[in-house]
């Protein structure tokens, strides 16, 4: 009855089109524009976003996957899930990763089916707890939720953020590498339950800086393959 009257008082409005009925209409949800997956190092053409050969590193990202690209009805889902507290967008921008996959089966899914037994986990990437507290909530950690359940996966908190950096967005590539050197380490919850294979999760893929750099982190604490799971690049 009170979601019933709060939707007639503030009727939801798409954040692509501002039609009124949903927070993110079938339209511009059709309207989010695929792109080819990339290695995550090179950032060259590569088949289901696999780390190529030649790039591979000891403490390198295994692969990456994006939903589509960082433009149109999808950056502005993304912004208003961050910075508006739209909390509704993560379960629809999740749902429709989800049927992406079921449709397309991507290279990344074959390998946590493959390796389900071994152990799959999904690890957010962590804000600092001023700005976490700030905003309310990590978006990262809620999409990161989300996924494990809906994948039947582990979650884990298992990286923690000891200093506060400036905002990446605000940066251009060399600084975004130097602003995050250093800035996470292993959290207790990792230590306690530690799995070979991560499913690392932030919102958006710009340089990748961060990503690489929470890889390093978790790799060199013993993960064995990570990759980084995004919804934008």
């Amino acid at each position: 009855m009170t979601n019933w009257i709060l939707d007639i008082l503030f009727p939801k409005k798409c954040v692509g089109c501002g039609k009124e009925g949903s927070y993110f209409c079938q339209n511009c949800i059709r309207d989010i524009k695929q792109t080819d997956l990339v290695c995550p190092r090179c950032e060259r053409l590569a088949v289901g976003g696999q780390t190529h050969p030649v790039c591979r590193r000891k403490y390198g990202l295994d692969g990456l996957w994006s939903l589509g690209i960082y433009q149109d009805s999808l950056r502005s889902a993304i912004q208003q899930l961050k910075y508006k507290g739209i909390k509704d967008l993560a379960e629809i921008l999740m749902d429709i990763t989800i049927e992406y996959w079921a449709k397309y089966q991507p290279f990344v899914l074959d390998q946590i089916k493959k390796d389900q037994g071994v152990g799959w986990v999904v690890i957010p990437v962590p804000l600092y707890w001023w700005r976490a507290n700030s905003r309310g909530f990590n978006q990262s950690s809620l999409i990161g939720q989300i996924l494990s359940k809906k994948l039947g996966l582990g979650y884990c908190d298992g990286l923690k953020r000891i200093r506060y950096t400036r905002s990446q967005a605000k940066l251009k590539g060399k600084q975004r590498k130097q602003n995050i050197s250093g800035a996470f380490e292993i959290s207790s919850d990792y230590t306690l339950s530690p799995k070979p294979y991560t499913l690392l999760i932030d919102d958006v893929w710009t340089t990748g800086s961060t990503l690489r750099e929470c890889c390093w982190i978790l790799k060199r604490a013993g993960a064995k393959k990570v990759w980084a799971i995004t919804l934008a690049r």
